[in-house]
């Protein structure tokens, strides 16, 4: 998917959202359990609730990995299951690799090709070389850690290096890299009385803004301070939608709360 055919959907549906889906098999609903694959029908259930109000989906990989092939079968099944019914939705692989070179290239053939992703985050730590092997692939698009939402971000993320926070300098050098323009940052809801300044180095650049919500992030001031004219925000919202309700309700539940998200992002739009 195309920045512009990103731009093309969040018009339509008057929504940026986007639905995390991170499963742990104790949080569904117990009915789930005695399904050949609980993971896949819990998710298929809220897409299909979901969908037509918000733009993406972002499964944790490390919600799937955790339960070894079962849960990678049930991320592959749940991606192919998108991209064959709602081709219009934008899919993340939050999986936060990062290596270099030729290790970097067979993560991003695992997550572009193999799974077709359209997207996957990245952690930048390791530089030039650990970011651009994933940026070589047509249409895909590199989102990168910026500024977490995380208490420990301030651990590294906002040290000062000759006067600059480090976060800063990340995204003053990705600017730089091969194919550039299909980056993505990740910048947490919590932080944003950053987003002013972020603006100031990636005015354009599409921001995953995770933190709204259970983690106390705050949607107005994300907009206030991090929209841009091509709106360039996509809030994901995890556990506040897809455990909204344990019953058998849960997939009418998730979208009463995923519509209430829209319904405040079309206001804001």
């Amino acid at each position: 998917m195309t920045t512009e055919q990103l731009v093309s959907e969040i018009r339509k549906k008057k929504s940026f959202l986007c639905i995390g889906l991170d499963v742990d098999l104790n949080k569904i609903p117990e009915h789930l359990l005695q399904e050949d694959d609980p993971i896949f029908a819990f998710n298929k259930a809220i897409i299909d609730a979901t969908h037509h109000l918000c733009v993406a989906y972002k499964p944790n990989t490390a919600f799937y990995e955790a339960y070894g092939i079962r849960g990678w079968q049930a991320l592959q099944k749940t991606i192919a299951y998108l991209n064959e019914n709602y081709p219009e939705i934008f899919t993340i692989a939050d999986a936060k690799r990062g290596d270099i070179g030729n290790t970097s290239t067979m993560y991003a053939k695992a997550f572009f090709e193999d799974m077709a992703f359209d997207s996957v985050t990245i952690a930048p730590y390791m530089g030039k070389d650990s970011v651009e092997p994933f940026l070589a692939f047509k249409d895909k698009h590199t989102i990168l850690l910026a500024l977490t939402s995380n208490q420990g971000a301030f651990d590294f993320q906002t040290k000062k290096i000759d006067e600059n926070e480090l976060y800063k300098e990340v995204l003053k050098v990705s600017k730089t890299y091969k194919n550039a323009e299909n980056l993505m940052y990740v910048v947490g809801a919590t932080k944003a009385e950053y987003l002013a300044e972020i603006r100031d180095i990636i005015p354009e650049s599409f921001l995953l803004v995770p933190g709204v919500g259970a983690q106390g992030g705050n949607l107005q001031d994300v907009c206030k301070y991090g929209m841009a004219k091509n709106v360039g925000l996509l809030i994901n919202s995890s556990r506040g939608i897809i455990y909204a309700s344990k019953n058998s309700d849960f997939a009418q539940a998730a979208a009463l709360k995923a519509k209430e998200m829209q319904i405040d992002m079309a206001a804001l739009l």
